[in-house]
């Protein structure tokens, strides 16, 4: 199926090479450049308020055009000229169904794994599933299912019992993902010397509606005319990011981001202005979803029978719904690349658009937005779509969302590359939609693929629906696994709608080469290790040790990462080693006896014994600017315990 734009609206793939125009326009002496939105305030044609306009107005200054010459072949890797303002992915973390970290959600991908759970009867009585849903053949009883909802660190966030259990599942699970993103890209907050800035996305509250809103356990007898006293404070979506930054010790901007399904995207977006403006030196960007089998199938709706999603298929009905949180930590790249951060993606391009009313209803997608945001990103990006081998869809599996989204990335990308060069994937045919985190799911799907070199499949497809023409592009839908097409640098695209029209794009690329570190000689490196409590203490020694054992990685790194990206708390030991064995023996000895420091005596140990007794220590000496780069190392490990307050039982439903 093709669809048109509006009338009097040219082909989107056409305003992509003037859009190029309007950025060369701006960003003047290579010397001066800067991302295309950070010169957005100089000249007339940003002022104006569409890309269609910005066309014009550049058209007018060129005056009479010559015959157009055809699309330009995808540019060489060496054409890119990194300005050191590209925002880059330094740190990833997230729990979704199916996987409580990232590693096992990437093999979950690569392996193919539907995470969608479908529960029993008795699963869905001890969830307080009333009879007369139970009873309805419509109730949807699967859903994206993530474990220990109920479980939060409350210590170590210093929140006292009850605020723990007043406090929306979805606050506590972004607060202890924004720390372990935090952790991933090896910073420290306390002693990061920059603005640390929060851009977060939150569902409905869904906790405080049905568990504690009119609950007498929560709010005793009140006056129902007295609404304010009904409502248990600081549960609104709006509260979230200033709870990661007062809880997180955080001082840059903190926002919530809110545009239905794309709001973890958009807050994306909005993290990458922030620092290609100066505004903060980290961005954390992400969104959370909580919620429960609690709904039924409606012919034509967004809920499918069985809770599964099949984007783009003949037997598309909809999308299962599902619990998930992911974060992203996000720096500009030459600072990354200044402080030897492991990068895992830059992001060289992103927009948001909104359909605005030329569409058939609030609730229709709009093609001519979609495609906006998707030739707008491209060309911020200075990326040809040829060169774009992966599109993370927002494929959320309803036949006419899925043909439109096709029909707009056809307005940008017919005749950009070859028939069938182009994945089309939908992370929601693994986890289901995670609704205000569906977008950032689709985000770090895009990031490890690009990291890594693979197209994960994509789940439930046989055949494209009748009314998606893949054939007028060069899109595809994987269902196995495959490599990245060789050559040329590795490029996708990561595509989110929200309910109402608000459209975010965002590219994804793979980083530049890694500059060799000028590292010090070294004949013994120091680990040291520090957690809130000495069962946390010995739960991250282990960690540590299954990691150094599976992954191997450079002892240099680790050791600067433990030293300068991790807090140190209050219960600690150490390793002191020459090499990985070394290390991997000291853990052992440090796990099976009741010492706190193992390693052979000298400096290093007597300066292991200080640190573990409490005093400080000038890591720098030990690890110099510019002679370390930060490794991936197991993040905290949380000591979860049950907050939960159920909901007040008003007698069958």
């Amino acid at each position: 199926m093709r669809r048109a734009g509006p009338p009097g609206r040219a082909p989107h793939r056409q305003l992509l090479r003037r859009r190029r125009a309007v950025a060369a326009a701006r960003r003047g002496p290579a010397a001066a450049r800067r991302p295309v939105r950070r010169a957005a305030a100089d000249g007339a044609a940003v002022r104006e308020p569409t890309v269609a306009a910005q066309a014009r107005l550049v058209d007018a200054r060129r005056g009479p055009t010559a015959p157009r010459s055809p699309r330009p072949g995808r540019p060489a890797t060496a054409a890119r000229g990194y300005t050191g303002d590209e925002i880059a992915v330094v740190g990833v973390a997230g729990r979704f169904p199916g996987a409580p970290d990232v590693a096992t959600f990437w093999w979950n991908l690569l392996a193919g794994v539907d995470s969608i759970h479908d529960h029993t009867p008795e699963e869905l009585v001890a969830l307080g599933v009333g009879p007369r849903l139970l009873a309805d053949p419509r109730h949807v009883r699967a859903a994206g299912r993530l474990d220990d909802v109920a479980g939060f660190d409350a210590e170590f966030f210093a929140f006292g019992e009850q605020e723990a259990a007043r406090t929306d599942p979805q606050h506590r699970l972004f607060l202890e993902t924004a720390w372990e993103a935090l952790e991933d890209a090896g910073h420290d907050p306390s002693r990061f010397p920059g603005l640390v800035g929060v851009y977060a996305a939150a569902s409905a509250n869904r906790y405080f509606l049905f568990h504690l809103m009119d609950n007498p356990a929560v709010v005793g007898d009140v006056d129902p005319d007295d609404w304010e006293a009904r409502l248990v404070g600081r549960q609104a979506t709006d509260h979230l990011p200033g709870q990661v930054a007062y809880r997180l010790g955080l001082t840059g901007p903190a926002m919530s981001v809110q545009s239905a399904c794309s709001s973890s995207l958009a807050a994306v977006c909005v993290a990458a202005q922030s620092l290609a403006d100066y505004q903060c030196d980290i961005a954390l960007a992400g969104g959370v979803n909580v919620t429960w089998p609690r709904y039924r199938h409606t012919p034509g709706g967004m809920a499918s029978p069985d809770g599964r999603c099949r984007a783009f298929d003949e037997a598309a009905s909809g999308s299962g719904f599902g619990s998930g949180v992911g974060v992203v930590a996000l720096r500009r790249l030459a600072d990354a690349q200044a402080d030897g951060d492991r990068i895992y993606a830059i992001l060289p391009g992103w927009a948001v658009t909104n359909d605005g009313a030329d569409r058939a209803g609030f609730a229709v997608p709009g093609p001519a937005g979609q495609a906006a945001a998707v030739a707008n990103a491209l060309a911020a990006a200075e990326v040809d779509p040829g060169e774009v081998r992966f599109i993370e869809a927002h494929g959320s599996g309803t036949p006419l969302g899925d043909a439109l989204e096709v029909a707009a990335l056809h307005e940008v990308y017919e005749g950009a590359a070859p028939a069938e060069s182009c994945a089309l994937g939908s992370v929601k045919t693994n986890i289901g939609h995670l609704d205000a985190a569906a977008g950032i799911a689709g985000l770090i799907k895009a990031v490890l693929a690009v990291q890594h070199g693979v197209i994960p499949p994509n789940l439930h497809f046989t055949r494209p629906h009748p009314e998606i023409d893949l054939d007028a592009g060069p899109f595809y839908v994987p269902t196995k696994a495959r490599n990245w097409p060789e050559g040329g640098r590795r490029v996708a695209g990561v595509s989110s709608f929200g309910l109402g029209g608000t459209n975010a794009h965002v590219v994804v690329e793979q980083p530049p080469p890694a500059e060799p570190v000028d590292a010090p000689d070294a004949a013994a490196h120091l680990l040291p290790v520090s957690a809130r409590t000495p069962a946390a203490l010995r739960a991250a020694l282990a960690r540590l040790r299954r990691h150094l054992a599976g992954a191997a990685p450079a002892l240099a790194g680790v050791a600067a990462t433990l030293a300068l990206g991790r807090r140190a708390f209050g219960c600690r030991a150490a390793v002191v080693a020459g090499d990985l064995a070394e290390a991997l023996a000291g853990l052992d000895a440090l796990l099976d006896g009741g010492e706190r420091i193992a390693g052979p005596p000298g400096e290093l140990r007597d300066l292991a014994a200080d640190w573990v007794a409490g005093r400080d220590v000038d890591w720098t000496a030990l690890h110099p600017e510019g002679g370390f780069r930060r490794a991936g190392l197991p993040t905290y490990p949380f000591q979860r315990q049950r907050y939960w307050i159920d909901p007040h039982q008003r007698g069958l439903r």
